[in-house]
């Protein structure tokens, strides 16, 4: 049973490099697939988010290359482009306090982030449908999304706003000096549009504008927040009107680009325009932030915007901490004890046991 989890985060690789890494639902599915076809991989699940893209497996042999080979295929990256250094490798206990350490938000861009546990069990779920999962990882996956809630639910580690969501409104506002009044563009009607919709709805904004690739998604965000759906053939328009566009589509290109905002900063009276890009790969052509009176922040710029909820997270680390070292010890009980039955069972002894 030797387990691997070969990933990159925010930690290992700039955002430049890292959304090189980003998987789409498409790639995570052709990955997935690929690995397991390998009559070395017993079980697999993946996780990719706008801070990390990481693939767990229960192996025959914990070789990496068993991940490498199949995952710059699905990116189409050279083989020999040498990013493989880039990547971190947890084995065994490792990655299994890895993964809990993960869904407990201990390492977060933004510490103990809340998003990430659905994230995870999302990943769980895709894997559990496609018959990817085996008892150990079905087990992992409990405990963690277990562990996931108990921190939560008995420490401050998500103290105040901590999703990547709630940073990119909270920044914005440090930007303007107040969103009171403000106009703002939402784009993309995902989670994290939708997080950051209800955020600025809680701020007094004046008016909140939605786009989204589907008009049917975007419709059901503006009715939520009280805004207004636009389609994207109005985007020059749009952002002639509003103080913030903040951006969270699943596009793999740009969205916002030089000419776009080169053409709208002359016709909005000197206004500021604060543009937050918390996709991955990015919406926003990271070059815009050169023009006069625009200010750019990505996601990897985000982390301080929560710097005033930090000390009571920081104080309960060591009690997550905790949590998680007697969650491992469940884990591999659990484990333990499964196996044994699976051989009682084998052995036609479980009745006698």
């Amino acid at each position: 049973m030797p387990f691997l989890l070969v990933g990159v985060n925010h930690k290992s690789c700039p955002l430049d490099t890292r959304e090189k890494f980003f998987l789409q639902p498409m790639e995570k599915d052709l990955l997935c697939a690929e690995l397991n076809n390998d009559p070395r991989v017993l079980a697999v699940f993946v996780l990719s988010t706008c801070n990390r893209t990481e693939i767990y497996l229960d192996l025959l042999s914990a070789d990496p290359d068993i991940v490498f080979r199949p995952f710059f295929h699905v990116k189409q990256l050279p083989a020999s482009g040498g990013f493989e250094k880039f990547f971190y490798i947890r084995r065994d206990q490792e990655m299994v306090a890895h993964l809990l350490s993960v869904v407990s938000g201990l390492d977060s861009l933004i510490l103990g982030e809340k998003q990430i546990l659905g994230q995870v069990k999302e990943a769980v779920r895709c894997s559990q449908e496609k018959k990817m999962m085996n008892r150990a990882f079905n087990i992992l996956a409990n405990v963690a999304i277990e562990t996931g809630k108990k921190v939560r639910r008995d420490t401050q580690i998500d103290f105040g706003g901590s999703s990547v969501a709630w940073a990119a409104v909270t920044k914005a506002e440090e930007i303007l000096g107040s969103l009171d009044g403000k106009s703002v563009l939402v784009m993309g009607a995902g989670k994290m549009g939708g997080l950051a919709a209800q955020q600025l709805k809680n701020k007094g904004v004046g008016k909140i504008y939605v786009m989204n690739r589907t008009d049917e998604k975007a419709d059901e965000l503006a009715l939520v927040c009280e805004g207004e759906a636009v389609p994207f053939w109005k985007i020059r328009e749009v952002m002639e009107l509003v103080d913030v566009c903040i951006c969270s589509t699943g596009a793999p290109h740009y969205l916002v680009d030089m000419d776009l905002v080169q053409a709208v900063m002359p016709l909005r009276a000197a206004r500021k325009l604060a543009l937050i890009d918390i996709a991955v790969p990015r919406n926003i052509d990271p070059l815009v932030a050169a023009i006069e009176g625009v200010t750019l922040v990505a996601v990897d710029g985000l982390a301080q915007a929560v710097e005033e909820n930090m000390n009571k997270r920081l104080k309960a680390v060591e009690h997550v901490e905790r949590i998680i070292r007697l969650k491992i010890n469940e884990f591999y009980t659990a484990v333990d004890k499964a196996l044994m039955m699976e051989s009682l069972r084998a052995s036609g002894k479980e009745g006698a046991a």
